[in-house]
């Protein structure tokens, strides 16, 4: 009877035996609950105190992205359902914050064909990565693309804050570097594109030499 339930065991599959409620896991899910907190942020932004709530809300999920994959390598606590939940729940977080400042008009009419660019690259880089990772292959973060994160980040934080916030434009500065993240967008967009089918067309060779 043992024999037959290690083998059962042995034979089960992965996903079968991944823990979802792992701190890391916890961790990203948190953060996924910031976004709905977002949505109330066109009546509060009013409000200073309202206004500085959200960002500094807003920044400490943007932390928690860090810290969750930390604890996650650290612990060796990787798992499937939280490579699908970690990527996801910034996506989401993302597109929230940029949709609601739109609307409560800290990003003015001129701004949405960034927000939209932002959104779109996130989606279409997504589902690259899915393709790929379906056909075997694993595309890592670029540095481009950690660059476009943190100015990204920084920028819905400031935007987020009160202008002024500690005697500075916040709402100047949060503008100013949207548009260096949008460009950032762009740039690491088109790397992770060009990437992947760069390594397309050499396939056939390198398996040709392979034979």
């Amino acid at each position: 009877m043992a024999t037959s339930v290690d083998e059962a065991a042995r034979g089960a599959s992965p996903l079968a035996v991944e823990r979802l409620w792992n701190l890391p896991n916890t961790i990203t899910l948190l953060r996924a609950g910031v976004v709905p907190v977002l949505l109330l942020f066109p009546s509060l932004a009013p409000s200073r105190v309202g206004s500085q709530l959200m960002a500094w809300l807003f920044i400490a999920a943007a932390v928690t992205d860090l810290v969750d994959g930390w604890l996650a390598r650290r612990g060796q606590q990787v798992t499937r359902i939280g490579k699908l939940l970690d990527p996801l729940a910034d996506k989401l977080l993302v597109a929230t914050a940029l949709i609601v400042l739109l609307a409560a008009g800290r990003i003015p009419d001129w701004g949405t064909p960034m927000i939209v660019v932002i959104i779109g690259r996130d989606l279409a880089v997504t589902g690259l990565r899915g393709f790929a990772s379906s056909h075997g292959r694993i595309m890592a973060a670029a540095a481009a693309g950690k660059a476009k994160t943190l100015v990204q980040n920084v920028a819905i934080g400031a935007l987020l804050f009160p202008d002024p916030t500690l005697g500075l434009p916040a709402q100047a500065i949060g503008l100013a570097l949207l548009v260096v993240a949008t460009a950032l967008t762009i740039w690491s967009g088109y790397g992770y594109f060009a990437g992947y089918f760069a390594d397309e067309a050499g396939r056939p060779a390198l398996e040709e030499k392979r034979k």
